[in-house]
């Protein structure tokens, strides 16, 4: 009868692994938190663990199998391949969709590349890892800002109205004229006898003082709803 092993000879490799993994994920995780994202500091962390542990099985737990029968074969990325896959349920989890306005995509997206990062850890390429968690922040945080501070005029110009059918369209663009905003596109979708869908499309790089214009536009006589695309 063989001996029965608690603790495997690789535990000390297994242990530098799940812990980086931890580390790089966390870091990643961190950032989330700080933007109050629904998938934060704990969410990124089982990620990434999970993913370094399924990488780990793939590569050591199949090895003494292997050893004792010499006509099989095992393909070590197969493991990995299914978390790369299937880790997608858990960032679709993270994005919400309301009207014209999607959020959560970046998030998904991280939750994504954190079960990347625990695979590569898990391979033992920490290299790779390191580097990928620094462009991975830097694109989360240093692009963000400056997509706020340059950019932010040119994505958020549009605006999309939920309204009756009694809506008077010239009412909504008195609003934008008193303002001084040119308006590039405007469209008027009938989504029903007693319903319209109202797209208004600013001309791009213009200041606008959103938190005023849709307290105006949603006071309107026959406007059910306000959203600003983004």
């Amino acid at each position: 009868m063989d001996d029965f092993d608690l603790f495997n000879d690789n535990l000390d490799l297994f242990f530098i692994r799940l812990f980086i993994a931890l580390l790089l994920s966390g870091i990643i995780g961190f950032e989330r938190e700080l933007k109050n994202h629904s998938a934060g500091f704990r969410t990124h962390i089982l990620v990434g663990i999970g993913a370094c542990l399924m990488m780990l099985l793939s590569l050591y737990g199949f090895e003494e199998f292997i050893s004792n029968h010499d006509n099989v074969r095992f393909d070590p990325s197969r493991l990995p391949s299914y978390v790369i896959s299937g880790i997608g349920f858990l960032g679709a989890g993270t994005i919400i969709v309301n009207g014209m306005t999607i959020r959560g995509l970046t998030t998904a997206a991280s939750i994504w590349t954190v079960a990347g990062l625990g695979l590569v850890v898990g391979a033992g390429m920490y290299d790779v890892a390191v580097l990928a968690t620094i462009l991975v922040l830097l694109s989360l945080i240093f692009l963000n800002n400056l997509e706020k501070k340059y950019f932010s005029g040119y994505f958020k110009n549009s605006y999309v109205l939920l309204a009756d059918e009694r809506i008077e369209a010239s009412k909504l663009l008195e609003i934008f004229d008193e303002q001084g905003i040119s308006l590039q596109k405007v469209e008027i979708e009938n989504l029903n006898n007693r319903t319209k869908n109202i797209l208004i499309q600013i001309t791009k790089g213009q200041e606008i003082n959103d938190t005023s214009l849709l307290e105006q536009l949603s006071k309107v006589d026959n406007v059910l709803q306000v959203e600003q695309r983004r």
